[in-house]
């Protein structure tokens, strides 16, 4: 592990340069730019909001805020497209650089980065798109926020293992991508994101306990529209499980990288 972080930061500004390709190439002849990284999120607050907001707002406790469900929404939104993007990214990761694999040498560990950075730097846009919002509808920023990089941290690591673990399967399960397509639109409806877990029954409430999202999700929650500290054991079993995960995907990914440039 140690030799993998000594070659990335040795390759960083390489890996700058090629999280500011990314961006530009995403935005590339379009007039809104980067306008497009929070509309689309926020968009799905709005409708969410619009459809929900009478039934789920009165089901928030502990806040008198008449937008307390539209902030609800967009905390949940805020983890949730940083997970996904991270996932999806890397998902397809290696499958989309496969020419590159071949024809050039650098460190393979540096793409997961690469990712990892362009996602981060859409996630912040949103961010301060939410904060924005946040300070029109009277919810001022609070103390708690500084929780707010330990919490990308460990999304980001949950998001990076599970997405690198998958890139290397799709190498030689293209199927994986398909059926991923699905989970994590299941996935996104067993997150409490759009509901709250107290309207859940008590069975179904197990199988949210299970969802490590679940946990990044409701610190998230807890620390932007309620200006508290999120709970600090679950998270800690989360962020323990994360960095785990994360380094059996390093691990895979070594091991598998000379096969992979084959099968590319």
């Amino acid at each position: 592990m140690s030799e993998l972080l000594r070659a990335v930061w040795r390759y960083r500004n390489f890996i700058l340069s090629s999280v500011k390709n990314d961006l530009k190439a995403r935005f590339a002849r379009s007039r809104l730019g980067a306008a497009w990284m929070v509309l689309q999120p926020l968009a799905q607050v709005a409708i969410y909001s619009v459809v929900l907001s009478r039934v789920m707002g009165a089901k928030l406790p502990g806040t008198t805020n008449q937008y307390a469900y539209s902030i609800y929404l967009m905390a949940g939104m805020l983890a949730w497209s940083l997970f996904i993007e991270v996932v999806t990214r890397s998902l397809t990761l290696f499958v989309d650089n496969g020419n590159l694999m071949k024809k050039i040498y650098f460190p393979r560990a540096t793409l997961p980065f690469i990712a990892v950075g362009s996602a981060l730097v859409s996630n912040l846009f949103l961010f301060i798109a939410t904060i924005f919002i946040f300070a029109i509808v009277g919810h001022p920023p609070t103390w708690a926020f500084l929780w707010i990089p330990l919490l990308v941290a460990i999304n980001v690591a949950f998001s990076l293992g599970l997405g690198l673990l998958l890139g290397v399967i799709n190498v030689f399960v293209r199927d994986v991508g398909q059926v991923m397509a699905v989970v994590l639109q299941l996935w996104f409806w067993i997150t409490p994101i759009v509901y709250m877990p107290s309207i859940l029954p008590a069975g179904f409430g197990r199988v949210i306990a299970a969802n490590p999202l679940f946990y990044i999700v409701s610190a998230f929650q807890n620390v932007l529209l309620y200006g508290q500290g999120p709970a600090l054991i679950p998270l800690a079993w989360t962020a323990l499980g994360s960095v785990f995960l994360l380094a059996i995907a390093f691990l895979m990914f070594r091991r598998a990288a000379p096969e992979m440039v084959d099968v590319l």
